[in-house]
């Protein structure tokens, strides 16, 4: 085995804790799928109340509105509860492995939401869903046989930075010439790329803490951090004033990881050692994946749009 190359277990601070790490995971997904439908409910009373009808981004005014809802303070503190399970998780078991297990948010979204707006899930939808899970499933799970936690050096830490800069200064220069035409799926697939940073170096800078290199790039990769949520978070706010919460977790929870592993697999080189064939099988389950989020907002663009018909036909007798 290459020198550089360490067995995943042992590179983490709880030895022999995975299932630990698992656990806390899929207890931050049931935080995230109830905190993504209360702030959803949030932002959906302010569009109401305080809205233009152009879905270009949310104002600064309505998002100081946000800050003093209820709903969306409580979808807050649960969000925060996921991030900080999310966090902890990290410091038990490697990305590869409890990163993704956020996609569980995806199911319990999907039946919260069902049930709050009265909407049975369709079919479709369901298959959409399936889709997410499966895809999701089979990447990592090829990627937990696979995979191997790398030293992580500077010129690794660089690399990510700058990566992420060019992926920024590419979002920001689409959102400010483009915004107008947007939908859903360019906020959802915006914050899905950012938090898949987010979570890149959330990890980097736990190692690197738990190792004692607490050094100016690491203080870079704090601020980076920082950055990065913020503006992932403003997108999935303003994902939530056009899109349904199912619709902005299934986005989430199959762009993020797969962003996430694949900065670990290509920048980090955790499958350096993996058989050619788990590529194919990669991009075949991120296809899946991918797909499945596309045919849910499908799926959800034509409920809408036999809502909004059903509403006129209604007016109109």
């Amino acid at each position: 085995m290459p020198p550089d190359l360490i067995p995943i277990d042992t590179v983490q601070f709880f030895h022999g804790s995975t299932p630990v790490g698992i656990a806390i995971a899929l207890v931050g997904g049931f935080f995230l799928a109830l905190g993504a439908q209360f702030q959803h409910r949030g932002v959906v009373v302010v569009e109401e109340r305080h809205g233009s009808g152009h879905k270009a981004g949310l104002s600064i005014p309505q998002l100081w509105r946000l800050l003093r809802s209820p709903w969306w303070a409580l979808g807050s503190l649960l969000l925060g509860l996921a991030i900080l399970c999310q966090l902890t998780s990290l410091g038990f078991a490697p990305i590869i492995v409890v990163q993704p297990l956020g996609v569980v948010a995806l199911v319990i979204t999907s039946v919260v939401n069902a049930r709050v707006s009265h909407v049975k899930l369709t079919r479709d939808a369901v298959r959409a869903i399936t889709f997410c899970v499966v895809g999701i499933a089979i990447f990592v799970t090829v990627a937990a046989f696979v995979a191997q936690e790398t030293l992580i050096r500077e010129k690794q830490l660089i690399i990510i930075l700058v990566i992420m800069g060019v992926v920024v200064v590419l979002l920001g220069v689409a959102f400010g010439l483009l915004r107008k035409r947007f939908t859903a799926i360019f906020y959802i697939l915006s914050a899905g790329l950012l938090y898949g940073f987010v979570a890149t170096l959330a990890k980097v800078v736990i190692n690197r803490l738990l190792n004692g290199n607490f050094e100016w790039l690491t203080v870079g990769c704090v601020v980076a951090l920082i950055a990065a949520a913020a503006l992932g978070a403003y997108f999935v706010q303003t994902a939530y004033s056009v899109g349904s919460p199912d619709l902005v977790i299934a986005g989430l929870t199959v762009v993020d990881p797969l962003v996430a592993v694949s900065i670990g697999v290509i920048v980090l080189g955790e499958a350096a050692e993996a058989p050619l064939w788990t590529v194919f099988v990669w991009i075949a389950a991120a296809a899946i994946a991918v797909y499945g989020v596309f045919q849910l907002a499908k799926t959800r663009a034509a409920q809408v749009a036999a809502a909004q018909a059903e509403a006129a036909r209604l007016g109109r007798a």
